[in-house]
């Protein structure tokens, strides 16, 4: 049985690709390794709980000795783990630059040390920067625009330098803005989403023509899982969506889809160094077979029924500490 470690599993995509694993993969044997910060949900994992095949570790993966613990006779390691909220690093950087650069480099000494066969890094198209026309390939050089997307491409770098410098079989996967189910709610759809649902208003940045291309979570997961199983070491792989949209058409879809009232849209204060468009290549990854499945409508259509029918599962968080944060972030800005 392949014995695999899922950093940050507790979290969106982490444990979007959970489901996966052990949806597809009958011989895998999972463990989760999240720190359970706000990000990380518990209830994420509930469905896969009391599947045999998992196991779950509350742990930090800048802690040398957690890692090596729950890292040792694994076959296979993928790294989610991330502080992954821009307005966040903006705030205050000291915790991506802990958990992105710090823990990046102790899972690669782990990964050295126990001579794990493979490790993918997952990382995201903002580490390129903006462009105005065009696409980034994964041979473009990376200008990240603010300290979360620094710090993801300093682990990208970290993980391509032990991989030139010690041989490590490693793989970097960057996808574009993603969406789905189980998405905490201080993400433009889930809280434009969760925000229609409840009567409350629509913030959006600037003038809302921030262009970002979109993917469904599930295809995603999907990409990286081939990426693990086919990927060649050393190598990036950018996951599209090919659905490119400004911010305010985005909200505009929410509002038809949840039928709420469209005065609940509001303008407010443009993000500092807001990248304008995030656009990026991904013939490497369809050349090893992918293809996204779902149509970006569908997949709306599908999230916003999620969120739905899971009140309980975003109003725990909209009401706790997000509370605080989304007014200090929202409140008073125009």
């Amino acid at each position: 049985m392949q014995r695999v470690l899922v950093t940050g599993g507790a979290g969106f995509i982490g444990s979007n690709f959970v489901h996966l694993l052990l949806q597809e993969h009958a011989g895998v044997q999972v463990i989760v390794l999240d720190k359970l910060t706000y990000a990380g949900n518990l209830d994420n994992l509930a469905p896969v709980a009391e599947d045999p095949r998992y196991t779950f570790v509350r742990g930090d993966i800048a802690d040398p000795i957690v890692v090596r613990q729950v890292m040792e006779g694994c076959d296979l390691v993928y790294n989610f783990a991330a502080e992954t909220h821009v307005d966040r690093s903006i705030q205050d950087a000291q915790a991506v630059v802990w958990t992105n650069v710090r823990g990046t480099q102790v899972l690669l000494d782990a990964v050295r040390d126990l001579q794990v066969p493979r490790f993918v890094q997952i990382s995201t198209d903002e580490v390129y920067g903006s462009r105005r026309d065009g696409v980034f390939t994964e041979a473009d050089p990376i200008n990240p625009s603010n300290p979360y997307s620094a710090c993801k491409a300093a682990g990208d770098l970290l993980v391509l330098s032990y991989v030139r410098t010690y041989g490590l079989p490693a793989l970097v996967t960057r996808r574009s803005n993603h969406f789905g189910p189980r998405q905490h709610p201080e993400k433009l759809i889930p809280l434009h989403v969760t925000n229609a649902l409840e009567g409350k208003e629509l913030p959006i940045y600037g003038d809302g023509s921030n262009v970002r291309d979109w993917l469904y979570v599930e295809d995603n997961c999907r990409a990286i899982d081939l990426v693990g199983r086919e990927g060649i070491p050393g190598e990036i792989y950018n996951i599209a969506g090919g659905n490119e949209h400004p911010n305010l058409w985005i909200v505009d879809r929410i509002v038809e889809l949840t039928g709420c009232d469209p005065a609940l849209r509001r303008f407010v204060r443009d993000r500092p160094g807001h990248d304008f468009r995030y656009a990026i290549e991904d013939r490497k990854v369809r050349a090893l077979g992918y293809a996204p499945r779902h149509s970006f409508a569908a997949a709306l259509g599908r999230t916003v029924d999620w969120y739905r029918s899971h009140p309980e599962w975003w109003r725990r968080i909209k009401s706790g500490e997000f509370a605080s944060y989304y007014r200090s972030m929202y409140e008073g800005r125009g």
